[in-house]
């Protein structure tokens, strides 16, 4: 079965002066041009390719890769405005339309927007920023734990803190608390569940909770204190955003971090900061 709006491996039927026509199934023959052919492309070979339709709706072949996928979210930029809506750039020789009733606000050339792909009625890669038509906005099936690594696409700032996207299902939101480090609309982000409420909404930490979040910051404290000629003038005394910009961590996480290293003797602990034991 085609894949459209994503890689597929497709056999090598024949050479053309323009290109490989490679076995589509169904769909029947798909050209490759011949700027993306290798040495390896033989007759009968297999080929991992992209599958899109090109400005005369012709299913195509690229062996590049774009910058989403169908059922990717992504920040892409608008390149041009028309009578039919946005086009925003994908990374391949034809744009993506946004069209006016999948635009949950007015997209302007130059700027960028959060966006969801998808096929539409004739399968051409369409995108929509109305995100609440993807995704849910609460783990009713129970399927996250506490400490479950998660990906996450940030989303929109709100009062509470930075709404992501949450393994490109739910929707979750990360306290301002607990962000420290820089994050911005459209990073992709590795993540942790930090809980999922009573009301099954979803709360992400930056940090793995529990020991073993501790465990790899007492190593990365270690690490830098041994970059440091044995010093480092941070103690659990220190302010908060002192720890946050060197650790990007908590402080709460930080003085863990720290007695941990105390506890094994590997440090000690003064008013200035802390010092490696020798």
């Amino acid at each position: 079965m085609l894949n459209i709006g994503r890689f597929n491996e497709l056999t090598v039927l024949r050479q053309l002066p323009r290109g490989l026509q490679l076995d589509g199934g169904k769909h029947g023959e798909i050209l490759l041009p011949k700027q993306y052919i290798t040495d390896d492309m033989t007759l009968g070979s297999k080929v991992n390719v992209f599958i899109y339709r090109d400005s005369e709706d012709r299913l195509i072949a690229t062996t590049q890769t774009p910058l989403a996928m169908v059922g990717d979210f992504a920040y892409l930029n608008v390149v041009d405005e028309s009578p039919v809506g946005a086009f925003l750039d994908i990374g391949l020789p034809r744009d993506i339309l946004v069209p006016f009733s999948e635009q949950s606000h007015k997209l302007e050339k130059g700027r960028k927007a959060l966006v969801r792909i998808y096929l539409d009625d004739s399968d051409r890669l369409t995108a929509s920023t109305k995100l609440d038509t993807f995704l849910y906005d609460t783990d009713e099936t129970q399927v996250y734990k506490t400490g479950q690594a998660v990906n996450i696409v940030v989303g929109a700032k709100t009062d509470l803190g930075m709404k992501v996207i949450v393994d490109g299902t739910y929707w979750g939101l990360i306290y301002h608390s607990d962000i420290f480090k820089p994050i911005g609309r459209g990073d992709k982000l590795q993540a942790f569940i930090k809980r999922v409420r009573d009301d099954q909404k979803i709360e992400i930490t930056l940090e793995q909770p529990g020991f073993a979040r501790v465990e790899g910051l007492a190593g990365d404290v270690l690490e830098k204190l041994k970059a440091e000629n044995g010093f480092i003038p941070l103690s659990d005394k220190s302010q908060p955003d002192d720890i946050k910009k060197m650790f990007h961590c908590s402080k709460n996480s930080y003085k863990q971090a720290i007695g941990t290293l105390y506890k094994q003797r590997l440090i000690r602990i003064e008013k200035e900061g802390i010092y490696l034991v020798e």
